[in-house]
């Protein structure tokens, strides 16, 4: 019979393991990684403050889910992306990320519509500042449309709308770290404070219009600016 120090180990193991993993993907959908921006083993367990062993696993995971990619030389990087990928990938984020926004629309509660004000005008005041911080506007962002997404009230639609984001998330913040016009013009923030003001109306199809022009004005910004057929990372 197994005892209790036996069974917690590969419980220890597993949790920390899950923790490595979700770190790293929230690393890729925030943006934190760039294009082509190569790992390592050691890289990563630093960054996380862990071992090699999960680092690996994280890594592993992340591979099946396409969101990293190993080279031939076995060294790790986050992928680029082509332009029709990302063309692909914008088609079914408007279809998904718009669902759910409409869904919200109906079910969001008075504390998420808060906290979604609340981002929304954060956003806009850093935005328009003097010197606009491309990572507050990033992490500001992120948080706002997953704030309205959690409130579409379906799980596997949330589930799908992540797994967009772990691909497509390096890419579309690449483009406000390098000084993209969407800093300049800031047409996010008009579409966020559309998309607030339909979701305290509880009107769904604005909602979800808000959204999806929000979506489509970065895209156009980023499909204009790529460099060639890829985006590519400016640093090594």
């Amino acid at each position: 019979m197994s005892t209790i120090l036996e069974i917690a180990k590969p419980i220890a193991h597993a949790t920390l393991s899950q923790s490595v993993y979700l770190a790293l993907r929230e690393m890729l959908i925030a943006g934190q990684l760039w294009p082509g921006e190569r790992l390592t083993l050691d890289s990563v367990a630093r960054a996380l403050g862990t071992s090699h062993m999960p680092a690996r696993e994280a890594i592993r995971r992340l591979t099946a889910e396409r969101a990293l990619e190993i080279l031939p030389n076995r060294v790790v990087r986050v992928p680029l992306m082509s332009k029709s990928r990302f063309r692909e990938m914008l088609t079914m984020r408007l279809m998904l990320e718009g669902e759910a926004a409409q869904r919200a629309a109906t079910r969001i509660d008075a504390d998420a519509l808060a906290h979604a004000r609340q981002l929304s005008d954060a956003f806009q005041l850093e935005i328009l500042g003097d010197s606009p911080d491309a990572s507050r506007l990033i992490a500001m962002n992120k948080a706002l449309h997953f704030t309205v997404y959690a409130a579409c009230g379906n799980q596997v639609l949330l589930e799908l709308i992540e797994a967009l984001w772990l691909q497509v998330g390096p890419v579309i913040n690449l483009d406000l770290r390098s000084g993209s016009r969407r800093i300049s013009e800031a047409p996010a923030a008009a579409c966020h404070a559309r998309l607030v003001d339909a979701l305290g109306r509880r009107d769904a199809q604005a909602a979800r219009q808000a959204l999806e022009d929000d979506l489509s004005s970065a895209a156009d910004v980023i499909l204009s600016s790529a460099v060639g057929e890829n985006c590519v990372a400016p640093r090594a």
